[in-house]
């Protein structure tokens, strides 16, 4: 970039991973041919197509991980290979993959398909771990914030008190969960990681329509389906997105995101 144009960049902007700062017309097209011959870099396409679908490291590295989000964002990335690279659609479409609710690559944020990890059955509890939080025996969070002393752990203002549905309480010595009121907000998990984790029933919750754009603001992708069991060769979460393409095809204006036509038309 110093040799085709003023060396300036953005590196991870708001709107892209790399930007290259000021440059004149005769230069792109050289950059582009250096880019992508010389350095092998395939350069993400900005029409209006299906984006580059990303997804969390999953079930290869975290143990929170609902579904196999590589094999996921894998298996859509083949199928979809056409809506990748001959732009059809009204604007950009995006999917992200979170293995679980803790959301490391912000599907629920950033993109118009949201695929979001989680689980129908109740948390796992192992009671005699909780005890050893409470007793100081385990750093809570992972000692994550370990280093100073921030006093003893408190289940009650640091667990219980924060619950967003207040749907837990000590009984009897025993953590009890109320999971009918578990928003899966992932919380509780975090702080005492080895005393609760998931359910074993797992799948992932399905959302659209989430969107940043510069005039109206920025939305939070909308909940589709609860629940649906991420299973090879995932066929309905295929069926799925076809179906809304179906309908954002015909009815989408030009340049209008999922988000905008259903905040236009109305989510049914």
């Amino acid at each position: 970039w110093e040799f085709r144009g003023s060396g300036l960049m953005n590196v991870h902007g708001s709107t892209g991973d790399i930007i290259f700062l000021g440059t004149s017309t005769p230069q792109l097209e050289e950059t582009f041919y250096t880019m992508t011959h010389e350095l092998q870099q395939d350069l993400g396409g900005s029409g209006s197509n299906l984006r580059t679908p990303s997804c969390c490291l999953g079930e290869s590295r975290c143990e929170w991980a609902c579904y196999n989000t590589q094999e996921a964002c894998y298996q859509l990335t083949q199928e979809f290979q056409d809506e990748l690279h001959r732009p059809a659609f009204p604007y950009k479409f995006k999917f992200k993959f979170d293995g679980c609710p803790n959301g490391c690559v912000a599907a629920i944020a950033w993109a118009d398909l949201s695929v979001v990890g989680t689980w129908r059955d109740e948390i796992q509890i192992d009671q005699e771990a909780v005890q050893a939080y409470i007793g100081g025996e385990i750093p809570p969070n992972g000692g994550a914030h370990a280093g100073r002393d921030w006093g003893p752990f408190d289940i009650q203002k640091e667990v219980l008190d924060l619950c967003p549905t207040k749907c837990m309480w000590m009984e009897d010595g025993k953590l009890k969960i109320d999971n009918k009121e578990c928003t899966r907000c992932m919380h509780c998990i975090n702080v005492m990681p080895r005393a609760l984790r998931p359910g074993k029933d797992k799948g992932a919750t399905i959302l659209c329509g989430a969107k940043a754009p510069i005039l109206d603001g920025a939305q939070m992708s909308s909940l589709l389906i609860p629940f649906m069991k991420m299973e090879e060769p995932y066929d309905d979460l295929k069926e799925v997105i076809e179906n809304i393409w179906d309908w954002w095809m015909e009815e989408a204006k030009n340049r209008e995101r999922l988000g905008e036509l259903i905040k236009r038309q109305g989510f049914q």
